[in-house]
C-alpha cells in the first residue's frame, strides 16, 4: 500500500513555471513506476508523463513534450514535474499515480494502483 500527496499547484499567468511535487508513503516510492496525469472539467483523465523506479526511462506525451520534465527523488520519497512555457489549456487538476504490476501500458490510467488527490494548476491567458 502506498499514499501519495500532490502539492504545488497554483495560479500561473500564460508562459510562467510550476513545479509539482508528490511525495510518497508507505511503500517507499521506488517500488514503483510512477506518472502524471491531468484532467480538466468535462474531459477525461489524460496522460502526461512517467518515470521508471529507477529513473532511468521517462516518457512524456506530445502536448507537453519539451516544456514538461518528470523526475524523482527515491531518497525522498519524491516524484516531480517541471512544467515550464504553461499554456491555459494546461489548466487541470494534475495527479500522481503509482503503477500496478500488471502489464499495461504506462500510458494507460488503468495501469496505476493508486493515487493522489490532485493539485489543481490554473494558467492564465
Amino acid at each position: 500500500q502506498v499514499q501519495l500527496v500532490e502539492s504545488g499547484g497554483g495560479l500561473v499567468q500564460a508562459g510562467g513555471s510550476l513545479r509539482l511535487s508528490c511525495v510518497a508513503s508507505g511503500r517507499t516510492s521506488g517500488s514503483y513506476d510512477m506518472g502524471w496525469f491531468r484532467q480538466a472539467p468535462g474531459r477525461e483523465r489524460e496522460f502526461i508523463a512517467a518515470i521508471s523506479r529507477s529513473g532511468g526511462i521517462t516518457a512524456q506525451a506530445d502536448s507537453v513534450k519539451g516544456r514538461f520534465t518528470i523526475s524523482r527523488d527515491n531518497a525522498k520519497n519524491t516524484v516531480y514535474l517541471q512544467m515550464n512555457s504553461l499554456k491555459p489549456e494546461d489548466t487541470a487538476l494534475y495527479y500522481c499515480a503509482a503503477r500496478g504490476p500488471l502489464p499495461i501500458p504506462w500510458t494507460r490510467s488503468r495501469a496505476y494502483d493508486y493515487w493522489g488527490q490532485g493539485t489543481q494548476v490554473t494558467v492564465s491567458s
